[in-house]
C-alpha cells in the first residue's frame, strides 16, 4: 500500500513516529505490529485499517450488526486479542473494539507498553480489572468502570486480575478539541 501511494519508508517512518528500521520490520513482519502503528499508518495512507489488515473496503453504510463472537479478530502482543466491532461498516468516526487482554505477571509491578494516537478514546471494563496508565497518572478500573481520554497522549493498559480482562474499547479519530 506504501508503494501503491507513492509513499517512502522515510515518509512512513515519519508518520508512524518510529524509526525507519523499526518500520521496515513492522513492513516486512519481523515485528508485530502494534494498534497505534497500524492506525497511524491508516490515516497517512488515507485508507480505512480494515482495508489494511483485510485487503479489503468496507461496504456498508447505513449501519452494521456483528453478531456475538463474530467481529473482525485482530491479534496484538502478548496475546491481547481484538474483534473489531465495525469493520464492514465504511467512512467510520471511531474504532469499536471489544478487547481480550491477558493477564501478564511480568507487567504487575513494571512498566506496560505505552502508545498515543491522535484522537481521543473510550475504555468499557465488561470483566475482570484493567490497570490504566495516562501519562503520570495510574488507575485500577474494575468491571462497570468507564474512562475516556485524550489520546494523543501516552497511554497504556494492562489486565491485573489473574483471568485477564475483557473491555471495550472505541477509538474516536481526528484530534482532540480543546
Amino acid at each position: 500500500m506504501r508503494d501503491l501511494c507513492g509513499l517512502s519508508v522515510e515518509d512512513m517512518s515519519e508518520a508512524t513516529e518510529v524509526p525507519v528500521e523499526e518500520y521496515i520490520k513492522y513492513e516486512t513482519g519481523q515485528l508485530d505490529i502494534p494498534f497505534t502503528f497500524l492506525y497511524k499508518c491508516a490515516d497517512r495512507l488515507g485508507v480505512d485499517m480494515v482495508e489494511l489488515i483485510t485487503g479489503e473496503n468496507p461496504r456498508l453504510s447505513d449501519y452494521s450488526i456483528v453478531h456475538d463472537g463474530m467481529g473482525l479478530p485482530i491479534r496484538r502482543r502478548g496475546g491481547f486479542e481484538y474483534n473489531h466491532l465495525a469493520s464492514n461498516f465504511k467512512n467510520k468516526m471511531a474504532e469499536p473494539f471489544l478487547v481480550n487482554a491477558p493477564y501478564v505477571e511480568a507487567e504487575q509491578d513494571s512498566d506496560i507498553p505505552m502508545s498515543s494516537q491522535e484522537g481521543q478514546e473510550f475504555i468499557y471494563v465488561v470483566s475482570g480489572s484493567l490497570r490504566f496508565v495516562y501519562e503520570e497518572h495510574e488507575e485500577n478500573l474494575i468491571a462497570g468502570d468507564s474512562v475516556y481520554f485524550d489520546s494523543s497522549k501516552m497511554h497504556g493498559v494492562s489486565a491485573t486480575s489473574k483471568d485477564g480482562c475483557v473491555y471495550l474499547s472505541v477509538v474516536i479519530k481526528g484530534g482532540a478539541k480543546r
